[in-house]
């Protein structure tokens, strides 16, 4: 995934930089072998685990892949064995923002596999969020719950308003527009094929 003029959150790339340096060492990998396994350089591998660098979340998603799991899985605390394992504040992880006020928070995931995850997004007027195709077979559940929504997918804008949900295919390029003159508030569900 990529935007026109956001990054990725300081906080966010500092855990998962610690987080995949711990899952390297523990598999025996050195930092070269985990940067050819995910096809990044060598030197962008270990910028990545210093929290130096602002790579995509599709570069993070190919790194925690090459290591047999999903960045999702590298946020989360230890595993609950409670049936219903409440996610505070504190752990919900902002991931991507604009200087202009936009926002993406990771509110939760499904444990071990990444099968969903649950997010909430803000996007200040005339922002532009694009997004690269997922593996053949993602979709993307959301609802707009304050002021109305652009998504472009194969070439046709789709407009959806408070109170409104769709799917997307999102194996495929895409763009989440806010054209409007006021905020716009969504929440989103990403389901990944694997």
């Amino acid at each position: 995934m990529a935007s026109a003029g956001g990054r990725l959150d300081e906080d966010f790339l500092a855990l998962i930089g610690a987080r995949i340096r711990e899952r390297r060492r523990v598999a025996g990998l050195t930092v070269q072998e985990l940067a050819d396994r995910a096809g990044i350089s060598r030197r962008l591998m270990t910028q990545i685990e210093h929290g130096q660098a602002n790579p995509s979340l599709v570069t993070v998603t190919a790194l925690a892949r090459a290591l047999g799991t999903d960045f999702t899985v590298l946020l989360e605390p230890a595993a609950a064995e409670a049936a219903v394992e409440v996610i505070g504040a504190p752990h919900q992880r902002l991931v991507w923002s604009s200087e202009r006020g936009s926002t993406a928070y990771l509110l939760v995931a499904t444990s071990a596999a990444r099968a969903a995850d649950l997010w909430r997004w803000r996007l200040a007027p005339g922002e532009v969020y694009a997004g690269r195709a997922d593996p053949a077979g993602s979709q993307e559940l959301f609802t707009v719950t304050e002021g109305s929504l652009t998504v472009c997918a194969d070439g046709v804008e789709h407009r959806i308003e408070a109170g409104e949900a769709a799917r997307l295919r999102s194996d495929r390029a895409y763009e989440y527009r806010n054209t409007a003159t006021t905020f716009v508030t969504f929440y989103r569900v990403v389901a990944l094929a694997r």
